[in-house]
């Protein structure tokens, strides 16, 4: 079982940002159910149900979705292609409820959003539980809060800012949200 995503590739995303790419981070589970037989018993071994609670995408949308498939659809792809939108791990618990936005002097960014940093921003984090939050700006942690639920930090630093969230399962520290940034210049 994984405990967070691979290094290497957290680096090259934050590497990519760093060059003025907005990348987005998308996470997913590769389901495949598989079914152990021992002579007449049969058991499936990791069925859809449980990999669908594990790593997720969740979009965040400006409105409740209207049961229009090609409306949602439109929105859904347009929340993405914004980078309105985190990965959670939600096996250990659910991440449901993460925000993490920044304040600036005329407005509000959220995740996949451009900010001036001119006057100071207040960037915020809000987790639905305790966890081990890290502020990376750039690709590096800038700040860490231990067994907090919530964040606060002001800067007038430009930069690439994103939450990583790590919460303890099964005896070990995994990486449980991951957000994608908000881009102060």
């Amino acid at each position: 079982m994984a405990h967070q995503p691979i290094p290497a590739t957290l680096e090259k995303w934050d590497e990519l940002l760093s060059q003025g790419r907005p990348v987005v981070a998308i996470g997913g589970s590769d389901a495949h159910a598989l079914l152990m037989s021992m002579g007449p018993i049969s058991r499936v071994i990791f069925p859809y149900e449980f990999h669908f609670r594990t790593v997720n995408t969740h979009v965040m949308l400006a409105d409740s979705l209207s049961g229009e498939v090609n409306a949602d659809k439109k929105a859904i792809y347009a929340a993405l292609g914004a980078g309105h939108c985190f990965v959670g791990y939600d096996l250990p618990a659910s991440t449901r409820g993460f925000r993490f936005t920044a304040q600036g002097l005329e407005r509000t960014a959220f995740m996949g959003d451009e900010l001036s940093a001119k006057g100071g921003v207040t960037l915020q984090a809000k987790l639905p539980a305790d966890a081990e939050i890290r502020l990376l700006k750039d690709g590096v942690v800038i700040q860490t809060w231990k067994k907090s639920a919530s964040m606060t930090h002001i800067t007038t630093d430009a930069g690439v800012y994103r939450i990583e969230a790590y919460r303890k399962y099964l005896g070990k520290l995994r990486g449980w949200i991951y957000s994608n940034p908000i881009y102060l210049r």
